[in-house]
């Protein structure tokens, strides 16, 4: 006769962080894929900007909002990083706390990059320069955009009574994204705002 062994799994959480959560591995691959869009988008404007003697086709894009810009998505790190810890702990009240900060965060960056495309000084039709300049400026606030609904979401959510449990994960994985937007921000700034200027 057979001997059958019965373990009671019910106290096994339903959520887990980091790599143990398939949502996670979904949001690296996609930050995976979109890194790459980023890198050949770059790479098609320094190709550009090696065979082209005059690059760029236009004057560069001013420093003063794009440098506003850069440097509030910096100081973002630092509540996006403590949040991150938060929702590890599962401390509702520092969570909550600090999803408020990064959507003001978020909108206020959202913002800058509004102010910066006021202020460009090619249009996205005049060359290749400015066709390139206004999709990989347009690509990424696609990306800036995208987190910070998703951003204000979670936020909501937090303070309703699904504010527990696997919503701690879904803000570590918001957190996370986010450092993906910060830090492809990093390379295209340096591309589009200083390459020029070289």
């Amino acid at each position: 006769m057979e001997h059958r062994v019965v373990r009671d799994l019910s106290d096994l959480p339903s959520y887990a962080f980091g790599p143990r959560m398939t949502m996670w591995w979904g949001t690296l691959s996609f930050c995976l894929l979109e890194g790459t869009g980023f890198a050949l988008a770059l790479g098609g404007y320094l190709y550009l900007a090696f065979v082209n003697p005059d690059w760029p086709l236009g004057p560069p894009p001013p420093l003063f909002w794009s440098g506003i810009f850069t440097l509030l998505m910096l100081a973002s790190l630092v509540p996006n990083f403590v949040i991150e810890r938060a929702a590890r702990g599962e401390n509702l009240f520092r969570v909550r706390l600090l999803l408020v900060v990064m959507s003001a965060a978020g909108l206020l960056v959202t913002g800058a990059r509004v102010m910066e495309f006021a202020v460009l000084p090619v249009r996205w039709d005049f060359n290749a320069y400015g066709s390139l300049l206004w999709v990989i400026l347009g690509l990424h606030a696609a990306h800036l955009v995208t987190d910070v609904v998703d951003t204000v979401i979670v936020t909501v959510l937090m303070f309703t009574r699904h504010g527990f449990g696997r919503r701690f994960s879904d803000v570590e994985d918001n957190a996370f994204y986010w450092n993906f937007v910060v830090l492809s921000w990093l390379p295209t700034y340096f591309v589009l705002y200083w390459v020029p200027r070289l």
